[in-house]
């Protein structure tokens, strides 16, 4: 066994609500801890789901994603070659990472962040640099620029960033990318949906930079994440080396046939955003009267500081109710449920 996976410490699933309640003896716990989506997912899925013909059980699923990859290449006016399929977005970022990492490499994250990017950096034996995110949570682009070197391979900025909530312009991130044309930039949009501006996406910038990369889920607003399904867009060259390491007929075809019918349904995404939107604005108003410090979002979380943090968790849990510990000292990440759970 490599010396390397000895080591590291892994990604730790939550426990099922109903073991943790039963462990806890608990009526009801309320999970506020993961960024799933408290309002479901679209009735159209499980018509979707249900009419599937469950006589092609037996029969690989399209390995292509034809129909799925057509509706995103639509909505996005996109080469469809451009977009890569994944089991999530956990396994684009195992390919990213195995495609392009080699010992001795380097990638840049903003801290803190996601922590799968770290953790397949370490896998590939790759050096992760992790620049401090600033006083407002924000990615500190200046810090990032200083940071890279010939080293450096990948450059992670999730956008809303995961833990803190904040998000970052297009026009600041472009100007980033313009100042490192040699590097690839990977912008992880899973929670870009809840943002409150207009046009906050990045996609636009894959048709300009092909060292450019945006990722997608079907998690968060869509409410899938038990289907496991996202993608990515590359440059179409780059996309053709991310195909090779792909695992064949890796998204299942009732991933593919959920994925469809929520990717059509605007007006269920419509109105989780809504509802998401005035929920945040009532959390944010209870932390600004209690003067409890907190990082401005625009996911559908909530990242605050608060003494003896993990004291405080504890004790909401033993009450019912879970939030997200250890992503930083002092600080908590409460996902934003519906108003009766918040």
């Amino acid at each position: 066994m490599r010396e390397v996976i000895k080591k590291l410490q892994p990604y730790v699933p939550e426990k099922p609500l109903e073991i943790l309640k039963d462990e806890l003896g608990l009526k009801k716990l309320v999970r506020l801890s993961a960024n799933e989506n408290p309002y479901g997912t679209s009735p159209k899925v499980k018509k979707a789901v249900i009419d599937w013909t469950y006589e092609q059980s037996n029969r690989y699923p399209d390995g292509n994603a034809s129909e799925l990859r057509q509706l995103i290449a639509k909505r996005f006016s996109l080469d469809p070659k451009q977009i890569v399929f994944s089991v999530g977005l956990d396994e684009m970022i195992a390919m990213l990472s195995r495609v392009f990492l080699e010992p001795g490499d380097e990638e840049l994250i903003s801290t803190p962040t996601f922590s799968e990017y770290a953790l397949n950096a370490e896998i590939e034996e790759a050096s992760i640099k992790k620049v401090p995110v600033l006083n407002n949570g924000g990615i500190d682009f200046s810090g990032m620029l200083e940071a890279v070197n010939s080293k450096t391979k990948l450059i992670w900025l999730c956008n809303p960033n995961n833990p803190t909530g904040t998000y970052e312009t297009t026009a600041d991130i472009e100007k980033f990318i313009q100042q490192v044309p040699n590097k690839l930039v990977l912008i992880d949009e899973a929670y870009i949906d809840f943002v409150d501006q207009e046009k906050p996406s990045t996609m636009e910038l894959t048709k300009k930079y092909p060292n450019v990369v945006v990722m997608r889920t079907f998690s968060k607003v869509y409410g899938l994440a038990n289907f496991r399904i996202g993608y990515s867009v590359f440059a179409k060259q780059i996309a053709e080396q991310m195909q090779k390491v792909r695992l064949p007929y890796n998204v299942n075809s009732i991933a593919q046939v959920a994925a469809k019918a929520a990717f059509e349904d605007q007006n269920f995404v419509d109105q989780v955003v809504q509802k998401n939107s005035e929920q945040r604005i009532s959390l944010e108003r209870f932390f600004n009267r209690l003067e409890i410090k907190y990082y401005q979002s625009q996911a559908n979380f909530i990242f605050f500081k608060y003494p003896e943090a993990e004291k405080l968790a504890n004790y909401l849990l033993q009450n019912g109710y879970l939030l997200r510990t250890e992503l930083k000292k002092d600080w908590l990440r409460l996902t934003i449920g519906t108003k009766e759970d918040n």
